[in-house]
């Protein structure tokens, strides 16, 4: 089962599937849907047309951008484990919060591209970890001003030491 969430004109609607059925807030959804190409869709529903366009996916964040009939929708997908999460209370943790930064695997530290003071957006490069004689660039997780960095270039990590502190 998926749970997708999105919000037209002010209001929240719910979108899940269960044994193959689309439901909208609980209510069974019969629509004639097809592809058009690979990013669009053609929707025949309650005798009105729609055309959907796929604007942008964020796998990381599962949120994507849909273009309906010109008009942009958000919408977040939660699989099985965010609804456990949520239902749980623990799915409104600040997930754009940088926390420090350790060393994934040993390996030596080629290059490090911020210092103390810096900030830093999620998907910035922090560092270089060279690794089984593959270079890594580990990026910033979410946001955050780094406050130390506790190694140096050519030092080398181990599994899980820090290295950048926030």
């Amino acid at each position: 089962m998926y749970e997708i969430k999105f919000s037209q004109s002010e209001k929240e609607y719910k979108l899940s599937t269960k044994d193959g059925d689309i439901f909208i807030d609980d209510s069974k959804v019969d629509w004639d849907l097809s592809k058009t190409d690979d990013q669009s869709f053609h929707i025949i529903y309650h005798n009105q047309t729609f055309n959907a366009h796929l604007v942008e996916i964020d796998y990381e964040s599962k949120t994507f951008k849909l273009q309906l009939n010109g008009k942009i929708i958000e919408l977040e997908l939660k699989d099985k484990m965010d609804l456990l999460l949520e239902e749980m209370g623990i799915s409104d943790l600040d997930q754009n919060q940088m926390n420090d930064v350790k060393a994934p695997m040993p390996g030596l530290i080629i290059d490090i591209m911020v210092s103390p003071g810096d900030e830093v957006k999620k998907g910035d490069p922090l560092l270089i970890l060279e690794a089984m004689k593959m270079e890594n660039v580990i990026k910033a997780a979410g946001d955050g001003i780094i406050t130390d960095i506790k190694a140096q270039k050519g030092d080398s990590v181990e599994k899980n030491q820090l290295i950048i502190q926030f």
